[in-house]
């Protein structure tokens, strides 16, 4: 190594530069692509050859670049979008930093053609040698810029090697392009391959085609078990879709989200979106969403990674907290009967019983919401929460644990009744004593009968839990916790979280902390590790949403064992109600464990079964 000081030459300096923002073929594209979108551009045409690894080009019609300036363009440090510090406190552009093209232009070969008339004369520029000086010459072309880029890593074979499968660079400039369609529904983008069309994306700002290109990126299943939010508050606004916890996913594939029009991926949102998403997914899944958060530019750094896919918020407390509260809100709010409204299915003639059959059939109710009062008494002994059950005793004295249930009675109705039907219909039998199966205008409804009255006592005990407040117990003895002497301090800042939540704690020492009261929920359970895991959330996060979640799982445990079991024989009456029930119920769609509570049959399909009709 030598021990002398000297200037590294221009090229080499944009090659490590490079390192940063070049790092395949895809992401030569986004960095196209976001300057064209900065450049006003409504038309965006890319094609690409073995994967983008041999050519790239992408044609705009924006505002295109100044003859003067192209050589500029080239250049590192060199950017229209920033004069000032202020501009960078309030970036409202994708691409800022003015290294992109300099950088790509060092590892390839690159070409830069561009017009800002429609004339259909213009300009083009290519950089060349060690010095990486800019050749200028004219070149018919019209409004709007051309970028070239050959040979990608051509000079930098230890890079090149890096590169994957013509296919695997393929897909990841197909997921960028999804991904960037998605952000501006206002742009028509194409893609083509190897000479061949992939995507021809029109573009649209109705509803209409907003939903048709999300189904054109996330598949049509997508949109059709996606709920449209539209939410706004202390100057934030999210907008987007979200789909139904039973359409959950396997791997995170299918989560797209957007601040200020910026693809990004952040820590918070991604904690905020899993909390809203914990009483309703299956262990394991995912959740699918396409959205979008607004706010004001400054209150948003977007300057903390050279790639931009991280931000950094001003108030990541509010932020965290809006988007949890709006995506809680959304998923709750969901009741069955808007899956049909969704799908927009026309309204058939169904065979069988007809809406309203079963209007006068007696109404039972299957629980009653327990007052806070008699909480801590129902929480001893949730078994009362299904009074209107018959006893598992007197069930099996009467009948055969798997007895089928008894058949409807035949009830007459005047062909002038027009009740409307609910949207699970109503209830025609049991199935080996688990389904409920009912019958409703699309066709037939079979219902998890455990799931679902699961979730209907876990709601109930949630909401008369937070109607009572949390009830507190003291220790006999406190429990001395050995912390920092940082979580220490932690707490006596922030000592109110820990006595909302029906905790008592003393500092004893500079690293020591005495528990004296613990929630009366929690009694027995592992407090020294909750307290611990409550400070680190503090830390780190400005707040913590444990100790809920624990009490929460403690809930869903008692709901799970208070619900009607399996084998268990119930009237046709005490079926209605549970249906009834579950319209009215928040996330009743599934149960605490994020398993289905009940699907849909429909009736075109079941002709299908059956060759009815061909």
């Amino acid at each position: 190594m030598s021990d002398r000081i000297q200037l590294l030459s221009p090229r080499l300096a944009n090659q490590i530069a490079a390192g940063e923002v070049v790092e395949r073929p895809a992401s030569v594209i986004k960095e196209l692509l976001e300057n064209s979108l900065d450049a006003g551009a409504t038309r965006l045409e890319v094609e690409i050859d073995n994967g983008g690894i041999k050519r790239i080009k992408v044609r705009d019609n924006g505002g295109g670049i100044d003859k003067d300036d192209l050589p500029l363009a080239l250049a590192r440090h060199a950017t229209s979008k920033i004069h000032a510090l202020e501009d960078l406190e309030a970036v409202a552009t994708l691409g800022f930093r003015g290294e992109a093209l300099a950088s790509i232009s060092s590892v390839a070969r690159l070409t830069l053609t561009s017009s800002r008339d429609d004339s259909g004369q213009g300009w083009q520029v290519a950089v060349s040698g060690r010095d990486m000086q800019a050749a200028l010459a004219p070149a018919a072309h019209p409004r709007g810029t051309t970028v070239d880029v050959r040979d990608l890593f051509f000079n930098t074979p230890a890079r090149r090697k890096f590169l994957r499968t013509e296919k695997t660079e393929f897909n990841r400039v197909d997921e960028t392009i999804k991904r960037l369609a998605l952000s501006r529904f206002d742009v028509s983008i194409s893609l083509r391959h190897n000479g061949k069309g992939v995507h021809n994306l029109r573009a649209g700002l109705g509803r209409v085609e907003m939903e048709r290109r999300v189904a054109q990126v996330c598949g049509p299943a997508f949109m059709q078990n996606a709920l449209h939010i539209d939410v706004e508050r202390s100057g934030l606004r999210l907008w987007g879709w979200v789909a139904e916890p039973a359409f959950s996913r396997s791997q995170a594939d299918l989560q797209f989200f957007y601040v200020n029009g910026r693809a990004i991926r952040d820590k918070v949102v991604s904690h905020a979106v899993r909390r809203a998403f914990a009483d309703v997914l299956y262990h394991g899944r995912h959740p699918a969403f396409v959205l979008y958060l607004e706010l004001d530019p400054a209150a948003v750094d977007v300057n903390v990674h050279p790639t931009k896919h991280e931000v950094r918020f001003r108030d990541s407390r509010l932020v965290h907290d809006f988007l949890f509260g709006s995506l809680h809100r959304a998923l709750a709010d969901v009741r069955p009967g808007q899956r049909e409204e969704r799908e927009q299915v026309p309204e058939e003639t169904v065979s069988g019983i007809r809406a309203g059959e079963f209007a006068g059939q007696q109404k039972m109710s299957l629980s009653t919401r327990p007052s806070p009062v008699d909480l801590q008494q129902q929480m001893q002994n949730y078994a009362a929460l299904h009074q209107p059950y018959q006893s598992e005793s007197s069930v099996a004295e009467a009948t055969p644990p798997v007895a089928p249930a008894r058949p409807a009675p035949a009830l007459q109705v005047s062909e002038s009744d027009t009740t409307e039907a609910p949207p699970l219909g109503y209830a025609l039998a049991q199935l080996h004593g688990i389904y409920i199966l009912a019958q409703n205008e699309q066709g037939l409804i079979v219902v998890d009968m455990h799931a679902a009255h699961e979730r209907i006592v876990y709601e109930q005990m949630k909401a008369a839990y937070a109607a009572g407040g949390i009830q507190a117990q003291p220790l006999l003895v406190p429990v001395s916790l050995a912390v920092s002497q940082r979580e220490a301090d932690c707490y006596e800042e922030r000592s109110e979280v820990f006595t909302a939540l029906g905790f008592a704690l003393q500092r004893a020492g500079p690293e020591t902390l005495l528990v004296r009261q613990v929630p009366a929920m929690l009694h027995g359970a592992e407090v020294e590790q909750l307290v611990r895991d409550v400070l680190a959330d503090l830390l780190a996060q400005g707040g913590s949403s444990r100790i809920g979640e624990r009490i929460n799982e403690i809930l869903a445990t008692m709901a799970c064992h208070g619900s009607v079991r399996a084998n268990r024989k119930l009237t046709v009456p005490e079926m209605n109600a549970l249906l009834r029930d579950m319209e009215r119920t928040e996330r009743s769609g599934q149960c605490n464990h994020g398993r289905p509570t009940w699907t849909q049959v429909k009736l075109a399909d079941m002709d299908k079964w059956f060759l009815r009709g061909q």
